[in-house]
């Protein structure tokens, strides 16, 4: 009896426990685990230090994760879920810290949660209409490395003292730049949704 060709036999997707244990999953657990305890730093017992050293491990594994994805061939459909949400929740995690710490003003922090707002009703617009959620683009992701960057460099912008000084430059133009990135990305987001939604409905009115 012949043997079917290995062409036509199709590779089940690993379980999400295998999909997890991988160095890029692992990494974007360890970043999620991160936020609670960098909130707790920041708010709590005021541990700038160890609140900074968090952040930057933040950055650096955020870069680091894809790039062991694609070098391991360890690309999942979890890490597709697990590294935007650890981003995102990055973010905002730290905006609320930082407005609570007055390290940066409300109409900093206001636009970019009112895009992650505006971003949740895109997806669910498009779940609705049996869509996956909008593919990360360059400039999203470009958006979410410029802010990791400028968050370190805001938080050493407190005090008097001469890394202060040097910070805050940096730390100002890493932030209006990527707000901008952020904002703009989320606008793209929106005219993905609108443009996949809106085939849908004029077929479904004219039916």
């Amino acid at each position: 009896m012949s043997q079917p060709p290995e062409a036509s036999v199709e590779r089940a997707e690993p379980t999400l426990l295998r999909q997890l244990w991988t160095v890029p999953n692992l990494l974007s657990v360890l970043r999620l685990a991160g936020v609670p305890v960098f909130l707790w730093l920041l708010l709590g017992p005021k541990e700038d230090g160890w609140a900074l050293a968090i952040l930057v491990f933040g950055g650096v594994s955020d870069w680091l994760d894809g790039k062991l994805a694609r070098w391991l061939n360890q690309m999942s459909r979890l890490g597709q879920l697990l590294d935007p949400a650890a981003d995102r929740l990055y973010i905002l995690a730290t905006l609320i810290a930082f407005l609570v710490r007055d390290i940066v003003p409300w109409w900093v922090v206001v636009p970019l949660v009112l895009r992650e707002a505006v971003l949740g009703v895109c997806i669910l617009c498009l779940r609705r209409n049996d869509f996956a959620p909008p593919e990360v683009t360059y400039i999203g992701k470009g958006a979410t490395f410029v802010l990791m960057y400028a968050f370190p460099f805001l938080l050493l912008t407190q005090g008097g003292s001469t890394v202060a000084e040097i910070a805050r430059p940096i730390g100002y133009a890493f932030t209006t730049w990527g707000c901008v990135l952020y904002l703009w990305s989320g606008a793209l987001y929106v005219i993905q949704t609108v443009r996949a939604i809106s085939p849908r409905r004029d077929a479904a009115s004219a039916a």
